[in-house]
Protein backbone atom coordinates (compact mmCIF):
# COMPACT_ATOMS: atom_id res chain seq x y z
CA UNK A 1 0.00 0.00 0.00
CA UNK A 2 1.61 3.08 -1.24
CA UNK A 3 1.20 6.52 1.23
CA UNK A 4 1.01 9.69 -0.58
CA UNK A 5 1.85 11.58 2.93
CA UNK A 6 5.17 10.05 3.25
CA UNK A 7 7.29 12.39 0.25
CA UNK A 8 5.55 15.29 1.94
CA UNK A 9 6.36 14.52 4.59
CA UNK A 10 10.02 13.92 4.39
CA UNK A 11 10.26 16.83 2.48
CA UNK A 12 8.55 18.73 5.10
CA UNK A 13 11.06 17.30 7.59
CA UNK A 14 13.91 18.21 5.28
CA UNK A 15 13.28 21.98 5.05
CA UNK A 16 12.41 21.74 8.79
CA UNK A 17 16.41 20.48 9.34
CA UNK A 18 17.61 22.88 6.82
CA UNK A 19 15.53 26.25 7.42
CA UNK A 20 18.11 27.42 10.45
CA UNK A 21 20.70 27.08 8.22
CA UNK A 22 19.39 29.05 5.00
CA UNK A 23 19.89 32.57 6.49
CA UNK A 24 23.47 32.39 7.71
CA UNK A 25 24.94 33.46 3.92
CA UNK A 26 22.49 35.93 4.35
CA UNK A 27 23.63 37.33 7.97
CA UNK A 28 26.91 37.19 7.04
CA UNK A 29 26.44 38.95 3.92
CA UNK A 30 24.51 41.93 5.71
CA UNK A 31 26.87 42.03 8.29
CA UNK A 32 29.95 42.79 6.19
CA UNK A 33 28.21 45.10 4.05
CA UNK A 34 26.60 47.22 6.50
CA UNK A 35 30.03 47.63 8.30
CA UNK A 36 30.98 49.13 5.10
CA UNK A 37 29.02 51.61 4.43
CA UNK A 38 29.33 52.61 8.42
CA UNK A 39 33.16 52.96 7.55
CA UNK A 40 32.41 54.54 4.68
CA UNK A 41 30.32 57.31 6.26
CA UNK A 42 32.29 57.90 9.00
CA UNK A 43 35.55 58.01 7.23
CA UNK A 44 33.26 61.53 4.97
CA UNK A 45 31.82 62.59 8.24
CA UNK A 46 35.81 62.48 9.93
CA UNK A 47 37.59 63.54 6.52
CA UNK A 48 39.83 60.26 7.27
CA UNK A 49 39.17 58.13 4.13
CA UNK A 50 39.56 55.35 3.89
CA UNK A 51 40.67 53.42 7.49
CA UNK A 52 37.95 53.76 8.92
CA UNK A 53 35.53 51.65 5.86
CA UNK A 54 38.78 49.40 5.95
CA UNK A 55 38.73 48.99 9.60
CA UNK A 56 34.62 48.47 9.92
CA UNK A 57 34.90 46.04 7.02
CA UNK A 58 37.11 43.58 8.80
CA UNK A 59 35.36 44.39 12.22
CA UNK A 60 32.13 43.28 10.04
CA UNK A 61 33.90 40.20 8.62
CA UNK A 62 35.09 38.77 12.56
CA UNK A 63 31.59 39.29 13.34
CA UNK A 64 30.14 38.15 10.99
CA UNK A 65 32.06 34.68 11.07
CA UNK A 66 31.64 34.74 14.94
CA UNK A 67 28.00 34.80 15.07
CA UNK A 68 28.07 32.20 11.91
CA UNK A 69 30.15 29.81 13.92
CA UNK A 70 28.33 30.03 16.97
CA UNK A 71 25.01 29.83 15.19
CA UNK A 72 26.22 26.60 13.48
CA UNK A 73 27.71 25.35 17.13
CA UNK A 74 24.37 25.73 18.68
CA UNK A 75 22.28 24.48 16.15
CA UNK A 76 24.05 20.76 15.76
CA UNK A 77 24.26 20.38 19.82
CA UNK A 78 20.66 21.08 19.28
CA UNK A 79 20.36 18.20 16.80
CA UNK A 80 22.79 16.03 19.17
CA UNK A 81 20.46 16.53 22.04
CA UNK A 82 17.01 15.69 19.68
CA UNK A 83 18.66 12.41 18.13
Amino acid sequence: MYDEEKPIKKFSDVYKQLGPYLGLGTQLAATIILMFFLGRWLDEKFNTSPILMIVFSFLGGFAGIYNFVKTVLKLNEKNKLEK
